[in-house]
């Protein structure tokens, strides 16, 4: 059997049913799942995904807070990332708008800042939305 190397480093602030219809399709689908809790929202996406040359430091009792749950997805190709957002859909898991995919450009990136990056852009698509 081949390794998975897809990977899910999933936060969230509070627990949920949510979470357990969540890893169920992950581990159905043979994804790794990463919890991330709030003492690594300093961390670098590079090293919360493990990614060569980047290491965690220790964990922060002052880290910034996110309020939302967040999906930071590593090592999926097109068709994987279908599968899974369908799968989710399927499994009726409550949206989690806040999702990204690690790239090298945010890799180097406190995992607060991404988040804070996707909340702008969240924000920005939907009053585009609302505008029209």
């Amino acid at each position: 059997m081949a390794i998975a190397k897809e990977l899910v480093l999933y936060y969230t602030p509070e627990k949920s049913d949510a979470d357990r219809l969540l890893k169920g399709v992950l581990v159905r689908m043979g994804i790794r799942i990463r919890n991330i809790t709030p003492e690594q929202t300093a961390e670098k996406v590079g090293a919360l995904a493990g990614l060569p040359g980047y290491e965690e430091q220790e964990k922060a009792t002052d880290a910034p807070v996110i309020p939302e749950k967040l999906l930071v997805l590593h090592g999926f190709g097109q068709r994987r990332l279908q599968e899974l957002l369908g799968g989710l859909r399927k499994a009726k898991v409550p949206p989690i708008p806040m999702k990204a995919m690690v790239t090298e450009h945010n890799a180097d990136w406190p995992l607060y800042e991404l988040y804070q990056e996707i909340r702008k852009e969240h924000e920005m698509m939907t009053e585009q939305k609302e505008s029209k």
